[in-house]
């Protein structure tokens, strides 16, 4: 009970560091929101009309005001209104997020099903072809943009061959590419940290006794050794996804998939406020309860942690 609410204050206090800093950039970033929205249809405006709109956005009051009057929404569960399309800003998020979430997971999925079998040849087999080979894919991998690997697909798949949509949303086979594009990428580094992993975990002394005691080599691999080298991969990933979740955001703007990403993109443009804000915080606290659920799964992954976990307790 003495850890969740640690815990919990943890994450307040984090987002309420990431809102004040991110709200003090985004004001001192060049542009104006007001002369963008009144110009939006190319109509002249005069400076009356951008004092006033100046003024019922709150732009004339201090800094710290500002802040203030929308921490007090926040705590509300207000993030407040797009400037451009007058619509709640946690609803645009909440009409975005599955579409973000579905690209993420399915290119977790391609990841896994690339980097699991190759990584785990890969450790097996040490110094053989299929070793090699995983270096080469691993080295191309890192290697090459993603957006370039995604224009590479888009130009095969979509324009040469015409077997999958190269834009936007609607069936899975919109999907396709886009995961295909990040599981790839992400796959090259993934191969080789499980392979260095499970190469550790098979000289540790619990699979010398595992030996000696008889067990067969299938049940030593993936009961003892697969599973003991998930952890730093775990962790590793825990790390890296936020780097997934900004690849999303260009993956998104390059095949026109409507997601969180694309919208973040088209309202930097615009400087809807509202939305990059809110962008910010649902990033942060999603970033915060995936790295609270990587150490969780420490507890079931290595039992000397549950062990120690169980001592404190």
């Amino acid at each position: 009970m003495k850890q969740a609410g640690k815990r919990l204050f943890e994450l307040v206090l984090f987002l309420f560091i990431l809102s004040f800093i991110s709200f003090v950039f985004m004001k001192a970033a060049p542009g104006d929101p007001v002369r963008y929205m009144l110009n939006i249809d190319d109509v002249s405006i005069t400076d009356e009309q951008v004092e006033e709109l100046r003024n019922e956005l709150g732009f004339n009051e201090p800094l710290y005001v500002q802040y203030w009057n929308w921490l007090i929404r926040f705590f509300q569960f207000d993030l407040g209104e797009s400037y451009m399309t007058k619509q709640p800003v946690l609803q645009e998020l909440i009409n975005k997020v599955p579409s973000t979430l579905a690209l993420t997971f399915s290119s977790m999925a391609v990841m896994m099903l690339i980097a699991a079998p190759i990584g785990t040849l890969a450790a097996l087999y040490k110094n053989k072809w299929i070793d090699h080979l995983s270096r080469i894919f691993a080295l191309i991998g890192a290697s090459v943009p993603s957006f370039w690997l995604g224009l590479l697909f888009m130009q095969l798949f979509s324009v040469k061959l015409g077997i999958l949509p190269a834009m936007g949303k609607g069936t899975f086979l919109h999907l396709l590419l886009p995961s295909l594009t990040l599981g790839i990428a992400m796959a090259a580094v993934y191969v080789r940290l499980l392979r260095s992993s499970l190469l550790e975990s098979l000289g540790q002394d619990f699979i010398k006794s595992a030996r000696a005691r008889g067990l067969s080599q299938k049940r030593i691999f993936f009961f003892h050794a697969f599973r003991h080298s998930l952890t730093p991969v775990i962790t590793i990933f825990g790390v890296s996804l936020g780097s997934l979740l900004g690849g999303t955001v260009i993956i998104e703007v390059l095949f026109a998939y409507p997601g969180v990403g694309k919208l973040v993109v088209e309202a930097i443009v615009r400087r809807d406020y509202p939305v990059i804000q809110g962008y910010i915080l649902f990033m942060g606290l999603f970033v915060v309860m995936i790295n609270l659920l990587v150490d969780l799964s420490y507890r079931y992954l290595n039992p000397e942690i549950r062990l120690r976990g169980g001592d404190k307790g």
